[in-house]
């Protein structure tokens, strides 16, 4: 088993054995903050070594990318799960959007096998964070003027997960040789924290399980079935991007996941009727355990083997 994952399911098993292992909220918190501005560091830097007009078209492309993913959702929540317009949309939007944790493991799970990927992958987590959320809205048939519009923009641009890792992208970039000195910290500890983050986030997941029982056999397929799209579809566009095989099964993680953080906080706002316990129980209970445990081990066997035949001319 990997060790990523091990101590994921070490988290699981705490709380379905019902074990006193718990941590504070505070700490679950800072292990967040600490991921966000880790991964804002460490793509500003590599920005600063690796930006060019190349990365337009490509972040064009992404941007595409979390457009497009919310409209295959929708289709399949709303008509086979038989869902209102706004769970529907709410659930859709979580999956056109990224879950920072699941990013983070994948890259450490390609470090641990010593796979290279394009280093300025945090830029493409920032903005894969809003356009989700935009057709969520939308596709909810949502009129503006029923919300504060300034709040829901507040939230959009200003939540904890965009405006760290922008913030940490922009010191990484700016800071020159100084920036190596934090390094020690955010560099060298970030497996062990991330560690902690996934024990935390085992109990979560099991903590959700319950929430979805009475539409458990749909959450479930698609929990699993949108994540194996999503990867598929963005696996596929970082092949046409160009990409080393582990910017494909980066970008096929990210494509594959769901968030819990940004879209959550705006939703909220934005689509009070939904029922926003069913779309975190979906993307935590279902969507991030399967990742862990399975996707990101399939999406970077996928991408070697996507790889392996584009560059022996098969493709």
């Amino acid at each position: 088993m990997n060790t990523v994952a091990g101590f994921f399911l070490l988290g699981v098993l705490a709380k379905l054995c019902r074990s006193d292992v718990k941590f504070p909220q505070s700490l679950y918190q800072s292990l967040t903050l600490f991921l966000l501005i880790a991964i804002g560091l460490k793509g500003g830097i590599a920005l600063q070594a690796h930006a060019g007009w190349d990365l337009l078209p490509k972040s064009v492309a992404v941007i595409g990318l979390g457009l497009l993913l919310p409209f295959i959702a929708f289709p399949i929540l709303s008509r086979y799960g038989r869902l209102s317009r706004e769970d529907a949309a709410s659930i859709a939007a979580h999956y056109g959007s990224v879950s920072v944790g699941t990013y983070a493991v994948a890259v450490a799970m390609l470090e641990s096998q010593g796979i290279a990927y394009e280093a300025y992958f945090p830029l493409f987590v920032v903005l894969l964070e809003m356009p989700a959320i935009a057709v969520g809205l939308a596709l909810a048939g949502r009129k503006d003027g029923a919300v504060d519009r300034g709040k829901l923009l507040h939230e959009i641009f200003f939540n904890q997960g965009v405006f760290l890792m922008t913030g940490a992208m922009a010191i990484g970039y700016f800071g020159g040789e100084a920036i190596h000195s934090v390094m020690p910290l955010f560099g060298d500890l970030f497996q062990g924290v991330l560690a902690l983050f996934l024990v935390q986030m085992g109990i979560v997941a099991a903590s959700r399980l319950p929430e979805i029982r009475s539409l458990a056999p749909f959450i479930t397929s698609f929990g699993v079935v949108m994540p194996l799209v999503g990867a598929t579809l963005a696996a596929l566009l970082g092949l046409v991007l160009g990409l080393s095989s582990g910017g494909i099964a980066l970008l096929a993680a990210l494509g594959g996941s769901a968030s819990y953080i940004a879209v959550p906080a705006v939703m909220g706002q934005a689509l009070p009727k939904a029922n926003h316990g069913l779309s975190i129980a979906s993307s935590l209970a279902v969507t991030f355990p399967f990742n862990v445990m399975v996707g990101i081990p399939l999406y970077i066997s996928g991408a070697t083997w996507l790889s392996s035949v584009a560059g022996g001319g098969v493709l």
